[in-house]
């Protein structure tokens, strides 16, 4: 596996982990009634968002420069 594909695989895996965590953080929130899970939920989502956006933007530079494989 090359360090690109490598980078794409941890990129997916990092943003399901922000998705797990603020699911979790939405859970407890509900369970406790603690609003500092609330944060952390919207933190969550706000990470997985931007890693989403930064996978797209790193696999189309791949691509663009030919170099993925």
């Amino acid at each position: 596996m090359s360090l690109k594909a490598f980078h794409i695989v941890f990129v997916i895996f990092s943003t399901l982990l922000a998705l797990g965590v603020g699911g979790w953080c939405i859970w407890v929130n509900l369970v406790e009634d603690a609003p500092v899970y609330l944060a952390g939920a919207i933190a969550s989502f706000a990470c997985a968002l931007a890693l989403v956006v930064y996978g797209v933007w790193f696999y189309r530079k791949m691509k663009q420069l030919r170099i993925l494989t």
